[in-house]
């Protein structure tokens, strides 16, 4: 089992990623934060990078009841999805699978809420195929 979900599209950055932030409210999920890492390398490192976005995403209800199971959770949240432009034009998104980080926590009542997450974010990359 893969760590992450992915699909490559085309289309303008800022675009690609308007959907994104659309399809996941579609699932439930809002946008906590945006880390512009292209930015943060220049102005860190002085170096240029890609276009590349990570996107925190949560969902209140899931977070709330993972938080209920395991109160160290929060150390795995927000769920990450990237945005990066691997192309002129050509941005692939990937977004976490929950499944798999919440491997390493044996707790079963995190299992079916990770099987939640997992399946909302999966339909995510899964509809932004689609519009291709």
């Amino acid at each position: 089992m893969n760590y992450y979900f992915t699909s490559v599209t085309n289309g303008s950055f800022k675009t690609i990623e308007t959907k994104v932030i659309a399809l996941l409210k579609d699932e439930g999920f809002g946008v906590l934060n945006k880390i512009d890492l292209q930015q943060i390398l220049k102005n860190k490192l002085n170096v240029n990078f890609r276009k590349y976005k990570i996107l925190g995403a949560c969902n209140p209800s899931f977070a709330y009841k993972a938080l209920q199971a395991e109160n160290k959770i929060g150390t795995l949240l927000p769920c990450n999805i990237i945005v990066q432009e691997i192309a002129p034009n050509t941005i692939e998104v990937s977004s976490i699978n929950p499944l798999v980080s919440m491997q390493s926590i044996k707790n079963k009542a995190l299992e079916n809420i990770a099987n939640e997450v997992s399946s909302k974010l999966e339909n995510v990359i899964k509809k932004l195929k689609n519009e291709k």
